[in-house]
């Protein structure tokens, strides 16, 4: 299962073509705009989630509710679109009024990407750059999430941190596969600690109010996974790999780390390690779950829980200097209409990037035909372990 995304931040939509998906999988308009929706969501978004109220709509590859086996296009329309019709117009001449964007920000897209494609006009990278894109991911990504949710696999994320306010949390990785949905979408930061969200808050006020913004740091936990997803084999084909390039695919990611993570580094083995067991219900279990869900670059039946790193966004109201390219003079950065802090939305991004690899790891090892067959590979594949077990 793969995806490809399309479209402008201001241009009149943003499409997803999901490619891969076997028939006969249920798909709901309505489950992927309430992902939609909490992409849209927290404390410290900006102006354009007022204007946008993200919707999906299904052109192809599904009848009647199930997906036919054939790709599934997917559009989600950009509101905007009716402010920028001149400004980005697929034909025509430029606007004589046209404003170009000369004064790069640190920190994104914009002067790299002039410096790639030969442009004069920062907003050429800028638009694609934006991370309006992940709108488009999330739409999509609800396909895979409803593929996993068909076999009992459910995917949740939190926020731990905004700048330097965090959640206590005294043994995170038990903690983590612990938190009920409900206290995590009823903060408006996406964290479950009543305290932390205040601090968190509180920090994005302060930066607002001083024209800074605030990045942080979230988790993604996934619970009801089989073990012996993935593979030993290569290096490309290790789950670690696969989700690591998929979450540093999102836009501000600086850092990933599965169970301890870094943590790991500074212990002994004997305390990083997790032992097996026999439970004569589940069969191998582990005692601890250190390693977060995969050993070998595959699952191994305990939650998967892996943590992620956001910068702040490059948009400042007090904006850095940068050189006009224009003039090559020093100048402030230019402005868009931006965000003080994203970091709920972006787990729920992140959610939607673990779905794909996850999904497609069930794909490759029970097939990607039909629904119906890939549910009985699946209990041939558990009653299989059971003997192995006893």
């Amino acid at each position: 299962m793969r995806y490809i995304t399309a479209g402008e931040s201001h241009g009149p939509q943003l499409t997803a073509l999901v490619d891969g998906v076997p028939a006969g999988l249920s798909v709901s308009q309505a489950s992927i705009n309430t992902d939609l929706a909490r992409r849209q969501a927290g404390y410290g978004r900006g102006g354009r989630q007022t204007i946008e109220t993200d919707q999906v709509e299904i052109v192809s590859g599904v009848r009647f509710g199930r997906t036919l086996g054939s790709p599934i296009a997917l559009v989600v329309k950009n509101r905007d679109w009716q402010n920028w019709t001149d400004r980005m117009a697929v034909e025509g001449s430029a606007p004589a009024d046209l404003v170009r964007e000369v004064t790069p920000r640190p920190g994104h897209a914009d002067l790299v990407g002039v410096l790639k494609t030969a442009t004069d006009d920062c907003r050429d990278v800028l638009e694609r750059a934006s991370a309006r894109e992940t709108a488009a991911r999330v739409a999509a990504s609800g396909i895979a999430k409803e593929f996993l949710a068909e076999l009992g696999v459910e995917i949740v994320s939190y926020v731990t941190s905004i700048g330097s306010a965090a959640m206590k949390e005294t043994d995170p990785l038990v903690q983590a596969a612990q938190y009920e949905p409900l206290a995590i979408e009823t903060s408006e930061v996406r964290c479950p600690d009543p305290e932390a969200t205040q601090a968190m808050k509180r920090a994005i006020d302060r930066a607002k109010k001083s024209g800074e913004s605030l990045g942080g740091t979230f988790r993604v936990v996934v619970r009801g996974l089989l073990p012996g997803l993935g593979s030993y084999a290569t290096g490309p084909e290790r789950l670690t790999s696969q989700l690591g390039a998929a979450l540093f695919s999102i836009p501000a990611i600086k850092g990933v780390e599965f169970g301890l993570g870094f943590e790991a580094s500074r212990r002994e083995g004997s305390k990083v390690h997790d032992p097996i067991e026999l439970d004569p219900h589940f069969g191998f279990v582990r005692t601890s779950n250190n390693a977060g869900g995969l050993e070998g670059g595959m699952t191994t039946g305990m939650p998967l829980i892996v943590s992620a790193a956001m910068k702040p966004i490059p948009t400042l109201m007090t904006p850095l200097n940068t050189v006009n390219i224009d003039t090559l003079e020093v100048e402030a950065a230019s402005k868009e209409r931006s965000d003080t802090c994203a970091v709920p939305a972006c787990a729920v991004v992140a959610e939607g990037e673990v779905a794909f690899v996850l999904a497609n790891a069930y794909l490759e090892k029970f097939g990607c035909d039909n629904m119906v067959d890939i549910r009985a590979a699946i209990e041939s594949y558990k009653q299989r372990l059971k003997t192995v077990s006893r």
